[in-house]
């Protein structure tokens, strides 16, 4: 019992001994970031608006005459040109009217002839006094009775050729024909007081228009860029699809509309632009863009690097001690993956874009030079 109690207060000794001499562990090494300069680039501002394409031109083929459709020349969804035969009704009707005309009109111009003759007669016989003035008049008005009987048989010959070739139908426009609506031995109606049966509809291609709506205030400004609107197609605009990267359709205005609309303050305009590979299809959506101003000199750093606090925005740069600050700053635009910044910042400031979650403002950290994945620092567009 005695040894056991003597090897105790041995044993606290030692233990109290080898935790003084124990080492605390050492602090964690300052987080890693990858900062970036501002970059000082010649901009263009845009303004951008939802809009949708619609065709320059667009008609609905309806026939003029009644009749049997007889046989259609065009393939569903084909570019036609304009006067190229599309459908063909039964002529038969129209051109037995046309040779009865034909016959009426031969048939009054022998009229008319026979009374001019004696007409002729009759002036010559007045001469001797051998007629009566009275038979001379009589004489007279048959010959202009035969005349206008004449006019009326000739515009009936030509009412029905025009009938004749109102049976077939040719495109008004070059474009994109549609569908089909009916087939060939389906009885059309003609145009008259009642609108005919539609047979298609055909829609130009090439160039179109694309429709958007501006407020006010940038309508202000775009009159200053074009001269107070008289010209508008000094002012560019480009448009891009769903999906589509950028904006690869380029044009220009061509129309602003004659008045405001007082309910929602907006202003209709109009682009058109080319389209040769017939992409812009009428009906649909499209994002369209119009420079808000002539190119401007500024400062561009990558969008990912800004915060927001409560609606302020902030960036986090690394001063010369390599301690993290935050630098408000007022931003503007954003172009492609970038975004202008017109106050709060210097070409020399160095903003941190990656290691924002670990980076803490007042502690110091580690700047590392960026990988090859970081190293190609978006462009501006």
């Amino acid at each position: 019992m005695k040894s056991a109690n003597a090897i105790l207060p041995v044993t606290i000794a030692l233990a109290a001994l080898g935790a003084c001499s124990r080492h605390k562990p050492p602090a964690p090494p300052p987080p890693k970031v990858t900062v970036a300069l501002p970059q000082s680039a010649t901009v263009t501002n845009w303004d951008e608006y939802p809009g949708h394409i619609e065709a320059v031109e667009s008609v609905e083929i309806r026939p003029r005459v009644s009749g049997y459709i007889e046989a259609i020349h065009f393939e569903d969804g084909s570019e036609v040109k304009a006067g190229d035969l599309l459908f063909e009704i039964d002529p038969k009707p129209y051109q037995a009217t046309l040779e009865r005309m034909q016959a009426e009109h031969q048939r009054a111009e022998s009229r008319a002839e026979l009374a001019r003759n004696e007409l002729a007669r009759a002036e010559n016989l007045l001469k001797t006094q051998v007629i009566s003035e009275e038979q001379f008049d009589n004489r007279s008005k048959m010959a202009r009775e035969a005349e206008a009987a004449l006019a009326s048989a000739k515009a009936a010959e030509d009412s029905a050729q025009v009938d004749l070739d109102y049976t077939r139908i040719k495109a008004p426009i070059s474009g994109r024909i549609g569908r089909r609506l009916v087939t060939a031995g389906n009885l059309v109606q003609g145009g008259g007081m009642v609108p005919g049966t539609v047979l298609t509809t055909l829609v130009s291609a090439d160039p179109i228009y694309c429709y958007f709506d501006a407020d006010e205030k940038s309508l202000l400004r775009y009159r200053q860029i074009t001269g107070h609107g008289q010209n508008p197609s000094s002012l560019a605009c480009e448009v891009a699809l769903a999906g589509e990267d950028g904006f690869p359709h380029k044009g220009h205005v061509d129309f602003f509309d004659n008045k405001v609309d007082p309910k929602t303050g907006t202003i209709r305009m109009r682009a058109i632009l080319k389209n040769p590979g017939r992409i812009l299809v009428p009906g649909m959506f499209a994002k369209a863009r119009v420079p808000a101003g002539p190119p401007v000199e500024t400062l561009l750093i990558p969008a990912v690097a800004i915060g927001s606090d409560q609606g302020n925005k902030f960036v986090l740069i690394v001063n010369k001690d390599s301690i993290v600050e935050s630098r408000p700053i007022k931003a503007d635009r954003i172009h492609g993956l970038m975004r202008a910044v017109t106050e709060g910042l210097t070409p020399q400031d160095r903003v941190i874009i990656n290691g924002l979650m670990m980076a803490r403002r007042g502690s110091k950290v580690e700047v590392v030079e960026p990988q090859a994945s970081d190293s190609k620092e978006p462009k501006a567009q």
